[in-house]
């Protein structure tokens, strides 16, 4: 054999072993992707597990306006599909991230051989990961590995992004890559972003604001524009100049945008303690908890409020909802609690009143209550559970620290015992506010507290307080079902007393020397909370009869049996209250108030509609007489102010209520599309105005109501304040016609309606 040949041999077996190399690494390759597709190196996502996807998805409260007012989470995050997505975004992220994103099958070879440059030169030009293999990654965590896991992983990363690729369109991958990506700030994909940063929804984002969330993405913490904006800024204007290269923009637009701010003034980090309905939040937190624990998915695991991203359509209208937790505010930051403060100033052993004036048992008094309330505050709490001793807790709660309190003005930072805050939250006054629509019972609006950041007890559902006269209709509901009552009915305005079970007498007294000795109608009676009336009545019918009457109208809490329940003695919620007010203006129909309408699963199947719960509590007839009662409060009595002050002209029925001492102001409105209920008072019954002038429902409650409710028939989208109150069928309006009425009862004849002008 030749030299040449030997040559060429030597030559042909070192192709031969170079093909039989690669060949073996391409098998070795194919072998490997096979392995791995096969879960010979660990479990890989299934078909079923790409087709749907697993992530914490947080359930969204959306308003009867289609308002998203808040979410329950463990990742704060709600997707959204492609069409929703502004096309701004997509640009920028693709200018950023992928721009070969159309064009690879979830790996992009150009980009892995830059990386590969990059690592063998040491001249680093950027990753290799597709938006797909991000998703991948997003959707299937690493979690902890190490080096060769971590190798591992990133090819089976690949091989997850050829399957996406196959079972998903283009579109369909951007959408779930932008709802799985952290932006920072506990924003879980872009709905939650966008509301985060800019108080918007995705389709409505900017060039400049779609530029930033692109920019975001790559790393949440170094490009915050909230912690780190002027990283931020640069971002933003690298992704915009990426988007110039690509000629997604031109350079005149460049030029212009990049000069702008970031553009997060309205930046809300959202949690349970912001937002709009916060209590109503809570309230329904509580509510879907039970609900979740007795529903089932189809995998037969109960749902998870917290990760199952259900839909919860409320009744709550977003629009009325801000109308009146403004109105709560401006009653009270403005008005009310300036004027008790004022009230209280350089007043001993403020702000609490007692009974007894000796100051040894007034000071016993308030150092129980302010031990009580130092062992319910969560301070409190936590020092017992670490097991520090009640001594040292006390030495704790007497010694300065810095803290930051409430002010109506704003957070007040500054150096003070937990004690002296504890005194000085005691100073606050408090509101709750609920509001009905009559036909259906939807609530409305639901505010259980003036700020719930710091005072977490809600006054609409889980609070009882004594409702004084707002009772009262109860008692004239029943006078006028019986039938032998009418609103012009007189009795004579003397004090009655009324035997008690004991053989005891139980006597009230009135707060007006007002027509003494005088016969009254009853209509004028409850216009001016008339306590003798009252006593007079609930000597005719007995306290157990008002109660079923009071049951029939959805009251549910404890009521004693006794006379005085005539004049409001129970403890009854807000909700109760409005509820049962209702009634008069739904023709005697009771609805139990609705907070829910629908609940649907994160795919749009409706797991539950939800329907009113009616009764009938009394006749039409009843219930219109009614109304008229307490228009008469409005027209000439204790609510009067609605008409001279805040200058109401429309339909409106009324109650106030004051309780013993001005612990308690209540406030019920009616109107024919709204009943609304405002209560208002101290933490403690022993805090509270010490003249009657102030504390009465009129002035404490009743403005929060007609500030709301100017607010509401100020919106004309409403459409509140068009209709009138529905008239029974039957002619009753003699009986409102107190002229009339004595008239026929005085001559003994029918007056009808063709007399009316004789008369």
């Amino acid at each position: 054999m030749t030299e040449e040949e030997k040559s060429k041999n030597k030559i042909l077996n070192y192709l031969l072993k170079f093909w039989l190399i690669v060949l073996g690494i391409l098998c070795l390759t194919i072998l490997f992707f096979y392995g791995i597709s096969n879960e010979w190196f660990g479990s890989m996502p299934s078909f079923e597990e790409l087709e749907n996807p697993k992530s914490n998805l947080a359930t969204e409260v959306i308003s009867s306006d289609g308002v998203v007012l808040g979410t329950f989470f463990i990742e704060n995050r709600s997707n959204v599909d492609y069409r929703d997505i502004s096309p701004n975004l997509v640009n920028a992220l693709k200018a950023i991230e992928d721009i070969r994103f159309e064009e690879h099958s979830g790996i992009d070879q150009k980009a892995l051989l830059r990386v590969f440059y990059g690592v063998a030169t040491g001249k680093s030009k950027g990753g290799g990961s597709t938006l797909t293999q991000q998703l991948a990654k997003n959707l299937f965590p690493r979690g902890r590995l190490n080096t060769p896991q971590l190798v591992l992983r990133k090819f089976q990363e690949w091989v997850t992004a050829i399957k996406l690729e196959r079972t998903y369109s283009k579109e369909e991958i951007i959408a779930m890559y932008l709802n799985t990506v952290f932006y920072g700030h506990n924003a879980y994909g872009i709905k939650s972003a966008a509301a985060t940063f800019f108080g918007k929804t995705p389709d409505s984002l900017n060039l400049q604001e779609a530029a930033l969330m692109a920019g975001v993405v790559n790393a949440p913490t170094r490009y915050s524009p909230i912690s780190n904006p002027e990283r931020s800024l640069e971002r933003r204007n690298l992704v915009l100049s990426q988007m110039l290269k690509y000629e997604y923009i031109d350079q005149a637009l460049f030029d212009t945008v990049s000069q702008l701010p970031l553009g997060v003034s309205k930046y809300s980090m959202l949690d349970h303690n912001r937002g709009l309905a916060t209590y109503f939040r809570e309230y329904l937190r509580g509510e879907m908890k039970k609900w979740c624990s007795n529903h089932y998915k189809p995998d037969g695991e109960p749902f998870n409020l917290y990760t199952d991203g259900l839909k919860i359509y409320t009744t709550i209208d977003s629009r009325m909802q801000q109308y009146a937790e403004e109105a709560v505010f401006e009653h009270m930051s403005n008005d009310l609690q300036p004027t008790f403060f004022s009230h209280w100033e350089g007043q001993e052993n403020a702000p609490f009143v007692f009974e007894t004036e000796k100051k040894e048992e007034v000071k016993e008094a308030i150092n129980k209550i302010m031990d009580q309330a130092m062992r319910r505050s969560e301070r409190y709490r936590r020092l017992r559970k670490a097991g520090v001793d009640i001594d040292s807790i006390k030495i704790i709660f007497n010694t300065p620290t810095q803290m930051r309190i409430f002010s109506w003005d704003d957070q007040i930072d500054t150096l003070l015992s937990p004690m002296d805050s504890i005194r000085y939250y005691k100073y606050f006054l408090h509101a709750g506010l609920m509001s009905v629509e009559t036909k259906t019972g939807f609530v409305r609006a639901y505010v259980g507290g003036i700020d719930y950041r710091y005072f977490k007890y809600d006054h609409v559902t889980q609070g009882q307080r004594q409702v004084g006269s707002t009772f009262k209709p109860f008692l004239y509901t029943l006078a006028m079902q019986e039938g032998e009552y009418s609103p012009c009915y007189k009795v004579p305005n003397i004090s009655y007393s009324v035997e008690q079970y004991d053989g005891t007498f139980w006597t009230p007294r009135n707060s007006s020397n007002d027509r003494i000795g005088e016969e009254v109608t009853l209509k004028w009676a409850l216009a001016n909370s008339n306590n003798w009336i009252s006593a007079y009545l609930i000597k005719r019918f007995s306290p157990q009869s008002v109660i079923n009457m009071a049951r029939n109208m959805g009251v549910t809490s404890r009521m004693p049996a006794v006379p005085a329940i005539a004049l409001g003695t129970p403890d009854l919620s807000l909700y109760e209250m409005v509820g049962a007010m209702n009634t008069f203006a739904n023709q005697g129909v009771y609805i139990k108030p609705m907070f829910i309408r629908k609940i649907e699963d994160k795919n749009g199947n409706v797991v539950e509609r939800f329907i009113s719960e009616k009764k009938e509590a009394m006749n039409d007839v009843t219930a219109y007489k009614m109304i008229e009662l307490m228009k008469g409060v409005v027209e000439s009595g204790t609510s009067i102010r609605l008409r001279y002050k805040y200058g109401f002209n429309n339909p409106i029925a009324g109650k106030t209520g004051t309780t013993q001492n001005q612990s308690d102001g209540w406030f019920m409105g009616i109107t024919p599309e709204l009943t609304s209920g405002v209560w208002v008072g101290a933490e403690d019954r022993s805090v509270h105005f010490r003249t009657i002038t102030l504390g009465q429902g009129a002035n404490m409650a009743l403005p929060i109501w007609a500030l709301f409710m100017q607010k509401v028939y100020a919106d004309p989208s409403l459409g509140i304040g068009k209709d009138d109150f529905v008239k029974p069928l039957k002619d009753v309006l003699i009986e409102f016609d107190c002229e009339k009425y004595d008239r026929q009862n005085q001559v003994g004849i029918d007056v009808t309606n063709e007399e009316e002008e004789e008369f």
